[in-house]
């Protein structure tokens, strides 16, 4: 059995592999506030980054402020993020998220996950990236990347993101973990995609179980 020592130096490792793949990781959704962060991390669920980026320019230009979401009429965002895919739970959501941070929490992004995860449509992977982008928080973002390669490498055999989330949080330093975790979003968009990943040319093949595994099968 895997030892949790074993598994922080294997977490070392790969955190120093990223690193050299991509230094400079970041989000990839573009924005120029803490309120557009959290409605651009809201339409990007089952959608691309590149798409929510098609987007959000009219969005962003048409509403400026919490007050503007707030009133507006939610058919109007919908036309606008219609690409998104969900657009009409999306529209609402943004309408109820504004007019909620404007009732209960005084115009102000909430700076902590239960807060965050109260508000409509906002669960712990956006609650994670926002405190991260916002407040310079640590945290482990679990989007179906982060799940599919630290599963992969043999860090945990879960499936529910909490679970992922607080078995990584005991093996990442903090001051790394949003890094880290943008870095695994890249890396499972290059090289450890969900089907056909590009294991022979991969820099954690060497402590990844599934290459282990895959090079088993084929002796």
């Amino acid at each position: 059995m895997v030892t949790i020592m074993e598994n922080i130096l294997k977490a070392k490792i790969a955190a120093e592999k990223l690193q050299q793949l991509y230094p400079n990781a970041e989000c990839s959704l573009n924005y120029s506030s803490p309120l557009e962060i959290l409605i651009a991390v809201r339409l990007s669920a089952q959608c691309t980054d590149v798409r929510v980026n098609m987007v959000t320019p009219e969005l962003f230009r048409r509403f400026t402020s919490l007050e503007d979401f707030a009133n507006a009429n939610p058919e109007e965002i919908s036309e606008i993020i219609r690409p998104c895919g969900f657009f009409r739970t999306k529209s609402l959501d943004i309408v109820n998220i504004c007019k909620r941070i404007i009732s209960d929490f005084d115009g102000k992004i909430p700076n902590n996950i239960d807060d965050l995860t109260s508000l409509p449509g906002i669960g712990r992977k956006t609650a994670n990236l926002v405190l991260g982008l916002v407040y310079n928080m640590p945290g482990i973002v679990v989007d179906t990347h982060v799940l599919r390669i630290t599963h992969r490498m043999g860090f945990h055999s879960e499936k529910n993101p909490k679970k992922i989330e607080k078995i990584m949080l005991k093996i990442i330093p903090p001051e790394i973990s949003q890094k880290f975790c943008h870095q695994m979003v890249l890396h499972g968009r290059n090289t450890c995609k969900a089907k056909n990943p590009k294991c022979e040319t991969c820099l954690l093949r060497h402590i990844c179980d599934y290459f282990e595994s895959r090079e088993a099968r084929i002796r």
